[in-house]
């Protein structure tokens, strides 16, 4: 066994944020430790190119990657292979927290971080007579048919062992594909919709600022392309976050890049000055809402005046903002998605995301939804956060549809367009045109899906949507 192809299952359907596709780091880092260890791997990532199917099914093993709005396409792909007498391994959020339902399409399932029970699984398949009882983290069909999970692996603490992914393994990478670094894991929040920490935990664990340094100089080089931080907080520790800036800073690492971080940025000036002369160009933020019920909820730890506090401090920092918001709890109403709409506009946020509260497998949300009969359904390929797939408290499911569709189509309007046009900032105004022509093409999608409600009642409201309002 020496010819392995990873596959990273592409998205269900196309919306607005689907031009910038960030690849999820798992399997190129998987297939760079394999690499490693003298295999022939190759990714294949479907939002950024149809795969070498030629080479897939040449391959020994097929290692798919898969969240949850991307099983019902992975569990397609899985099936196809095994007709073929391919061996299959599934592994990413999706299989991690519905391990026995992914077995029904795959011969393993790697439940969480992959890094250390992945190789040993791979090692052990290849001697011919695998000895796999004893690997953590791993769940497969024993020969009586019984399903087997093994005891859950133990989270890397040391992530300086891990090797820099080589993209140059993915098919078809180019110069205009977003380059991810990642300088961390985990997040000790305990937002009730995020499966963040039931994959990586609640304790933060870190590359060490000399590692980062090392991983952002590579990157610099790489001048055409736009450098993404993926962990789920950037500023989780300031204190290293600073020390990381001034080395970016001291060693002459002059490269654009963004991260994700919270609202307490904000709350230290020096942080946010250090940010902008390393070369910062867009903080994405996780705001969630405006309805403080709502933030209370989401157990987000923050205030509506903090957040307003954070988006002007960031851009008097000429630090341009993304900011996140989740629409859709059960102290949401019709008003809160138009307040919020209004909210992002006149506090001049550059680009926005407004998606649907989904409860997705893993997370006390779904356990909550699941218990109380509230799931719509489980097809999965909905569970993207653009579709509602569940019952709301205080506003109906295709009110939230209908309203987060308008909610979108009111930020990026033609005010919004010709802002940009004037100010000559290009890239900004053509995310607006992208984001208008992304709408009305997805309207059409949405329309189909609430119908599939069977709720009459929406057919008078199909008729007068306006987007522009």
């Amino acid at each position: 066994m020496r010819r392995i192809s990873f596959i990273e299952a592409r998205s269900p359907g196309a919306h607005i944020f689907s031009k910038f596709p960030i690849p999820r780091l798992g399997s190129v880092l998987l297939a760079t430790m394999l690499k490693q260890r003298g295999y022939d791997v190759r990714v294949f990532i479907e939002d950024i190119a149809e795969p070498d199917w030629s080479y897939v099914e040449s391959s020994d093993l097929v290692c798919i990657s898969t969240i949850t709005s991307t099983a019902i396409r992975a569990y397609h792909i899985a099936d196809m292979l095994r007709k073929k007498g391919m061996p299959v391994i599934m592994g990413g959020a999706h299989p991690t927290f519905m391990a026995e339902e992914a077995l029904e399409h795959a011969d393993f399932v790697v439940r969480g971080e992959g890094d250390i029970s992945l190789p040993s699984l791979v090692e052990s398949l290849s001697k011919g007579k695998p000895d796999i009882t004893q690997i953590e983290g791993i769940s497969y069909r024993e020969k009586s048919g019984h399903i087997r999970h093994n005891p859950p692996g133990k989270l890397l603490e040391d992530l300086d062992i891990l090797p820099n992914p080589d993209f140059s393994l993915v098919h078809q990478w180019t110069s205009k594909n977003i380059y991810p670094i990642s300088t961390s894991r985990g997040c000790p929040y305990n937002c009730k919709f995020c499966s963040v920490i039931q994959i990586f935990g609640r304790k933060y664990r870190y590359r060490s600022v000399e590692a980062t340094l090392k991983d952002l100089k590579e990157a610099s080089v790489l001048n055409n392309r736009t450098k993404f931080i993926v962990d789920d907080n950037f500023a989780a520790n300031k204190t290293r976050t600073k020390q990381i800036l001034r080395g970016m800073i001291e060693e002459g690492i002059k490269t654009s890049w963004s991260a994700q971080v919270r609202t307490e940025v904000a709350k230290d000036p020096e942080l946010l000055q250090l940010m902008a002369d390393a070369g910062c160009d867009t903080l994405y933020i996780g705001f969630e809402s405006i309805n403080p019920k709502t933030l209370a909820a989401y157990n987000k730890k923050q205030d509506v005046k903090g957040i307003v506090d954070c988006i002007r401090k960031v851009k008097e920092h000429g630090i341009h903002i993304h900011g996140m918001f989740v629409l859709g709890a059960d102290t949401d109403d019709k008003t809160t998605i138009k307040e919020t709409a209004d909210f992002a506009i006149k506090l001049g946020i550059d680009t926005v995301q407004f998606v649907i509260l989904t409860p997705l497998p893993g997370t006390p949300f779904f356990e909550e939804m699941k218990r109380d009969g509230r799931l719509l359904h489980t097809d999965w390929s909905k569970y993207d956060a653009h579709h509602v797939v569940f019952k709301p408290n205080l506003i109906d499911p295709v009110t939230l549809q209908i309203e987060t569709i308008k909610a979108m189509g009111k930020f990026y309007s033609w005010k919004y367009i010709l802002k940009h046009l004037v100010k000559f900032e290009f890239f900004y105004a053509a995310i607006g045109l992208y984001g208008k022509k992304s709408i009305k093409k997805g309207l059409k999608e949405i329309m189909n899906y609430i119908e599939s409600f069977g709720i009459d009642s929406i057919i008078p409201e199909r008729k007068s949507i306006s987007l522009s309002r």
